[in-house]
């Protein structure tokens, strides 16, 4: 929705018009514009026209200043994060310390509404096991099922394997790892102090 090509009060050209209060969200419905605005005005706020071609137009009362702002917030911040994609490198043989690290960076990347990409490289020999990385790719993709959906499914492309995940709802979102830096104790697989020390 464009802020230029938005109608409001006077500049609203229907006849009639159906109305919500936009305070409660409660539909009032279909009046004569006269009298829309004059609810309007009663309430001390605007008549703002958000759906102009629906029969009859589709009107909220609300304040314009704040409806305005909101507007813009809500460009900005699509503007901010679509079509960001940050990367997570992961090895083979990565350790369980710099997997959580890793971990944690993709959950904040989807939490602030970036794509990822998982990254996943075969070095010499490694090229020999290629169920070793695919095994790793998946338990990512385990991880990370709370926070974002697959967009491209794990592929060996070369020497490395990618996968694409984006990010869920905000309302669907639950982080595994915490903010804290530590891990969340309920959701470990197992505990690392029973594994032997290398």
């Amino acid at each position: 929705m464009n802020l230029k090509d938005i109608r409001v009060n006077e500049r609203i050209r229907a006849r009639e018009v159906r109305v919500i209060n936009g305070v409660n969200n409660e539909q009032i419905g279909v009046m004569r514009l006269d009298e829309a605005l004059r609810q309007a005005r009663s309430m001390g706020l605007d008549l703002i026209e958000i759906s102009p071609n629906a029969q009859p137009p589709v009107c909220r009362i609300v304040d314009f200043g704040k409806f305005r702002y909101d507007l813009a917030k809500q460009e900005k911040e699509k503007r901010h994060t679509a079509g960001k994609v940050k990367e997570v490198k992961f090895r083979v043989n990565i350790d369980e310390h710099d997997y959580l690290t890793k971990i944690r960076h993709a959950e904040e990347f989807l939490d602030k509404g970036n794509k990822v990409k998982i990254h996943l490289q075969f070095r010499g020999r490694e090229m020999a096991h290629q169920e070793l990385g695919m095994q790793v790719v998946k338990r990512v993709k385990e991880d990370l099922a709370t926070m974002g959906h697959v967009d491209m499914e794990p592929k060996l492309v070369g020497k490395a394997i990618g996968m694409t995940l984006s990010p869920l709802p905000a309302a669907k979102r639950k982080r595994k790892f915490s903010k804290a830096g530590e891990v969340d104790v309920d959701n470990l697989p197992d505990d690392p102090e029973d594994g032997d020390d290398e």
